[in-house]
């Protein structure tokens, strides 16, 4: 299947008692792609970029925990088929994660619509992201949710230029009471660049 093209189907997945069998074999395989995908924005914020791999051991874990068979499947194929970037985007579950319940509420309901206001950054060049869904994650009150899901669109030029270590690449956000940019490490732009399908 054409990178610009990914879908997790049925015929990707093993089934239950298989994947119990290789479950820590193939979480302990992803852990170092897992590691190069995340990527920390300020003291609070953490970025995991997802992949197709990434959405495949999720879509099994979800199964074997739930054991929900094929009427689980279609709505966790629904979940996340969108979060696999299709070739020319990167994207991102954004995680603001914070321990203290009393914290973490404050702190959230000084972030009202942070989601508008991540972004990724190719050179001079910045790629607003574009909200997951229909779900509105800032409520009515101005507390946001702790969980975001972002698609971030790149053009041709910037594929080329996210391979060049000439051309910095870092991820931020501009909200004004949470102002971080985090350039990308050489190996987390390798790693990244393989989800792009030219």
């Amino acid at each position: 299947m054409p990178l610009s093209e990914r879908r997790i189907i049925k015929a990707d997945l093993l089934p239950d008692a298989e994947f119990a069998k290789v479950r820590g074999e193939r979480r302990k395989a992803l852990l170092p792609t897992k590691r190069l995908r995340r990527i920390d924005l300020g003291p609070i914020c953490s970025f995991y970029f997802e992949s197709f791999e990434t959405m495949l051991f999720q879509v099994q874990e979800m199964l074997l925990i739930e054991k929900g068979g094929d009427a689980q499947l279609a709505d966790e194929l629904a979940a996340y088929n969108p979060l696999i970037p299709q070739g020319s985007e990167l994207v991102a579950t954004v995680m603001f994660e914070i321990e203290d319940e009393v914290r973490r509420a404050a702190t959230l309901a000084r972030l009202g619509g942070v989601e508008d206001h991540f972004f990724v950054q190719v050179g001079e060049d910045r790629m607003a992201g574009v909200p997951e869904g229909d779900i509105e994650r800032t409520r009515e009150d101005g507390k946001t949710s702790s969980v975001h899901f972002l698609r971030f669109a790149l053009k041709p030029e910037h594929l080329a230029q996210f391979r060049d270590p000439a051309v910095s690449v870092a991820i931020g956000c501009a909200h004004e009471s949470y102002g971080h940019l985090a350039l990308l490490s050489p190996a987390t732009r390798a790693e990244l660049a393989r989800d792009f399908a030219s």
